[in-house]
């Protein structure tokens, strides 16, 4: 006899009303600002006109929910966003020839009014919704299972929330006061056994489960008791001592997966960073051609040896790769011991000690870029050595190999360039590795590509 009961699956949430106003206000604006301009100057839309707004509805759609960021933050992210749309637009029209279609005046009001405008709304949007959460009757009760350090943390997220219309009532746990999470203490309710009965009686609409998972079958229980209420449960994991890279809730087949560390390059990312990479190297290799030709000659000049150095480095996932160089020493180290560079290396030649400061000697690595080894921006790859050693010493280390080395990354642009003569100058380093997987998107590579630039002034701290 099978089994007859439907499979179990779990889903996103359905998009609330606000999320969707949310995700129609930047393009909304965009293009009621850009048909509000050519009625200002009483002109009509005409072709040209329509394919401009409807690249923009392609550029902008769907918008980003702002109501849950910060004003601050929504401030910057719509200025950066909205930079990034004109200066594609813009790079369009100029490849088409179609800029002259466009009067120039009516183009710079729209570019100006637009994000003034998004702004405006988000500022509106956050007071309405924090008034509406203020309202009696859209206020809704909340308890904690488990006064730990983790029930303790969920309870002043969801008092940050201001947002959300939730109060929390308080914590419910077996432990003695003294194994109670400080700041929990004064707000605990009871036992386990006394949360059902108190979640019936004061119409508790919201229950956060945060006990370990070792107690599992305490929660088999506490779940049999809490669906005799029509309180919403939701079980938090405990995660906040984990490195967390791209988290993400699964569907495998009816099976709920939390993942904890993952690539952001996947699906269309991926895609759109191989694009990137192979459409910027390709254009870079043919602007800096003379100057690769120039550097080469320089190396060869300079000091007896090959002019191109290989060196093997940990790669996507961990594999080695061979990265190229333009040799910058007398010597190849390339074994299970590699000496980092220092000031005043007696192992650097005159002229390698030029295209370091300047980093020149990294512009054979486009070349690794169109191979696939390597990508534009990303962690810099270390020596193998390097990582055998500090893969001991720095937790999570090994998680920035998640995508291909870059020639250039977020620790270079912050400063953490060079040697790392250091355990902490690592691990500063690492930190910022893991915030670029984190935060990934294209217009922070585009930003770090931008930054990466005044690195040809020279730098005190490349040796």
């Amino acid at each position: 006899m099978f089994d007859q009961r439907p499979d179990q699956s779990f889903g996103n949430a359905p998009q609330s009303v606000t999320g969707l106003i949310a995700t129609l206000l930047e393009p909304g604006v965009a293009l009621l600002v850009y048909i509000a301009v050519k009625l200002l100057y009483v002109d009509g839309v005409d072709r040209p006109d329509a394919a401009l707004m409807m690249l923009t509805a392609t550029l902008t759609f769907p918008g980003i929910n702002r109501f849950r960021q910060r004003f601050s933050t929504a401030a910057v992210e719509i200025a950066k966003s909205w930079f990034s749309t004109l200066l594609i637009l813009l790079l369009f029209g100029y490849a088409t020839r179609s800029l002259p279609l466009f009067d120039l005046q009516q183009l710079m009001l729209w570019a100006g009014i637009t994000p003034v405008l998004q702004l405006m709304l988000v500022r509106m949007g956050h007071r309405v919704l924090s008034q509406h959460a203020r309202l009696p009757e859209n206020r809704r009760g909340a308890v904690v299972i488990g006064a730990g350090p983790v029930g303790l943390r969920m309870a002043q997220r969801v008092a940050a929330s201001t947002g959300q219309g939730i109060d929390v009532a308080g914590f419910f746990d077996d432990r003695t006061d003294a194994r109670v999470a400080s700041g929990a203490q004064d707000q605990l309710l009871g036992t386990l056994r006394a949360a059902a009965p108190y979640i019936a009686a004061h119409g508790i609409s919201h229950v956060f489960i945060t006990l370990p998972l070792s107690q599992q079958p305490r929660i088999l229980e506490l779940l049999e008791d809490l669906q005799t209420t029509t309180a919403s449960i939701y079980f938090v994991p405990d995660v906040f001592g984990v490195t967390i890279i791209q988290g993400r809730l699964l569907d495998m087949n009816g099976v709920p997966v939390v993942g904890i560390c993952e690539t952001p390059f996947t699906g269309t990312n991926r895609l759109v960073k191989r694009l990137s990479d192979i459409v910027l190297a390709s254009l870079i290799l043919l602007l800096i051609s003379p100057l690769l030709i120039a550097v080469a000659i320089g190396v060869k000049l300079s000091s007896p040896g090959p002019i191109i150095f290989r060196q093997k480095r940990n790669g996507l996932d961990g594999e080695e790769i061979l990265v190229y160089k333009f040799r910058s020493m007398k010597v190849m180290e390339n074994g299970a011991k590699v000496t980092q560079a220092t000031k005043g290396d007696s192992r650097i030649t005159p002229f390698g000690a030029f295209i370091r400061k300047t980093s020149l000697d990294e512009l054979p690595q486009f070349i690794n870029v169109l191979q696939g080894r390597m990508s534009i921006v990303g962690p810099r790859p270390h020596a193998v050595a390097h990582n055998e050693q500090y893969r001991q010493l720095i937790k999570a280390y090994m998680v920035r190999h998640k995508v291909k080395p870059g020639i250039t990354g977020w620790a270079q642009v912050n400063g953490l360039r060079g040697e790392t003569d250091t355990i902490d100058k690592m691990q500063a380093r690492v930190e910022y590795d893991l915030a670029y997987l984190r935060n990934w998107s294209l217009a922070l590579d585009l930003q770090i590509i931008l930054r990466t630039l005044k690195v040809f002034k020279g730098e005190k701290t490349a040796y």
